[in-house]
């Protein structure tokens, strides 16, 4: 056995025997992975509200050889982010963010830039940001991390970088199309006008730190929303629970 420890964010935790959590982190020096807590649902456990979920910390874990799971032995609180589980749309939005990054991430690859990137889209959440707008920026900037960047600069589906885009975008190509592409497979295209174009290669480009000086309103918010929700869902293949999921108004 090998003792490690990392800076974390928790994505999630489920219920594990009768009194231990078994909890998936995104961490910095060994991307995600899985760990479990022995003790952790007691009253009285050494945890306290460490395991929370969003909760940025300094991780103390076992690596047993042969085991895909860690033994948590400790988790120091740096940040608790403890405004987001006190507001439905911010939770929501924070929500849709670790289970993105959980989706698009396999277990034990380290990505410094994608850790950054949550533990920012986090922080801009809980500074009273508009929570909706800042999971979507989240995404496009997670995306363009993990490989996934929708492409914009030439015809994601056949390559063409010099024929004329139909201001079309397509999920299954991860991108914009040109017009013969487009008309290929009109019913599966999202239409993007010049200016939801304009934003997407923006937020692709900004850093995290600046991207939230973008804002999206009306038909470009609409656009781009449709378009980088067909995309997750085509690009994890499940359907993750929208950014505003806990802040719908139930329905009969």
């Amino acid at each position: 056995m090998s003792l490690l420890k990392t800076p974390a964010i928790v994505l999630k935790s489920r219920k594990w025997g009768e009194a231990d959590r078994i909890v998936t982190f995104y961490t910095l020096r060994f991307g995600k992975l899985r760990g479990v807590a022995r003790g952790a649902r007691r009253l009285r456990n050494r945890f306290g509200s460490a395991l929370e979920p969003f909760v940025h910390g300094e991780l103390n874990l076992f690596e047993k050889r042969g085991d895909s799971l860690y033994r948590i032995t400790g988790a120091d609180i740096r940040d608790s982010f403890a405004g987001l589980r006190d507001d439905l749309p911010r939770m929501s939005s924070a929500a849709r963010m670790a289970n993105l990054v959980g989706a698009v991430t396999g277990e034990g690859d380290a990505h410094p830039s994608i850790f950054e990137t949550l533990l920012n889209g986090l922080h801009v959440l809980q500074s009273g940001h508009d929570p909706a707008l800042t999971a979507l920026l989240f995404q496009i900037k997670l995306l363009g991390e993990t490989g996934f960047r929708p492409q914009t600069d030439h015809c994601a589906a056949c390559g063409d970088g010099h024929g004329r885009m139909a201001g079309q975008f397509s999920p299954l190509a991860g991108g914009l199309v040109c017009l013969p592409c487009a008309r290929r497979d009109r019913d599966r295209c999202l239409p993007m006008s010049a200016g939801s174009q304009a934003f997407l290669q923006q937020a692709l480009r900004w850093a995290p730190a600046a991207v939230t000086r973008l804002k999206a309103t009306g038909q470009i918010r609409d656009e781009l929303e449709a378009a980088v929700e067909s995309y997750v869902m085509v690009v994890t293949g499940k359907h993750l629970p929208p950014a505003d999921f806990l802040s719908r108004p139930a329905t009969l």
